[in-house]
């Protein structure tokens, strides 16, 4: 039996999904019956290795509200509500914040938020031991992170903001593995020298990881887009345990496996 590895917050997608907000890419028909399977096989790959499933409140009147991790970044015990850059999702935030409310007693945080005129979505923020990379983006700006800077210098966290210009957050450009060397898609990236590792990868939809934690074979676990087959064997080629999931009809939105759920751990650490 796999061991425990965390709690995830998750929110079905709207029906109207397809109707979501688009910075980069052009609109695509989306089937929302093929991404209501594809998030549910995102979830039970997470069920399977140990993971706690959390459901928020669905919020089927915002098309993007799929895209949790936009509304609040955890940061130990610290729990930090966004300010969402699109007015349309500014929204989503209650009903995540009535999931953490509810949180069992293991994973319950302290709560803080960033506020108006400052804006900063989860997307745009990329945790790497104790240093906080923030992208400065159409949907996160140097108020938000300056309001971020401000509740995270005092716990030891060193907040980095760093250009964003090619996609849509800064994780559409770059994640991290759990040794903590970042991975990105060069032509996506803007600046590689902003990161001490930097591992570069061959395919778009690879620049999206997260950690699942440890396998049932001891191995670290990594879930990612089923899109990017080279990158899958080059992780597999670093010792970890390799998890692909189709999400096609999310990438369409400019969508990642990172922004579909939050993840908490009873050490109160997070995922990056």
């Amino acid at each position: 039996m796999t061991a425990p590895n965390g709690h995830l917050l998750v929110r079905r997608p709207s029906p109207a999904l397809a109707h979501g907000e688009l910075t980069h890419l052009d609109r695509a028909p989306v089937d929302a019956e093929l991404a209501l399977r594809q998030w549910q096989g995102y979830v039970d790959a997470f069920a399977a290795h140990g993971w706690t499933v959390q459901e928020i409140a669905p919020a089927d009147q915002h098309p993007d509200g799929v895209f949790v991790e936009d509304t609040v970044v955890v940061f130990g015990d610290l729990a930090v509500l966004t300010s969402p850059g699109a007015a349309s999702r500014r929204g989503e935030v209650a009903s995540t914040e009535a999931a953490l409310a509810a949180l069992p007693a293991a994973y319950r945080l302290q709560v803080a938020r960033i506020e108006e005129p400052g804006h900063l979505d989860g997307g745009d923020v990329l945790k790497v031991d104790r240093t906080v990379y923030v992208g400065l983006t159409a949907r996160t700006d140097e108020a938000g992170i300056a309001q971020l800077t401000a509740l995270l210098g005092p716990r030891g966290w060193r907040v980095v903001a760093v250009p964003v210009t090619k996609v849509l957050h800064l994780k559409s450009g770059v994640t991290a593995l759990p040794d903590g060397t970042v991975v990105g898609h060069p032509p996506l990236v803007d600046d590689v020298g902003a990161y001490p590792t930097f591992l570069a990868v061959p395919e778009e939809h690879g620049t999206a990881v997260v950690d699942l934690g440890v396998a049932a074979d001891g191995r670290r676990a990594v879930i990612m887009s089923a899109g990017a087959p080279r990158t899958a064997e080059l992780y597999a080629a670093r010792g970890l345990q390799v998890v692909t999931v189709p999400i096609t009809e999310f990438e369409k939105l400019e969508g990642c496996v990172t922004c579909l759920s939050v993840r908490l751990r009873g050490d109160h650490a997070s995922s990056p």
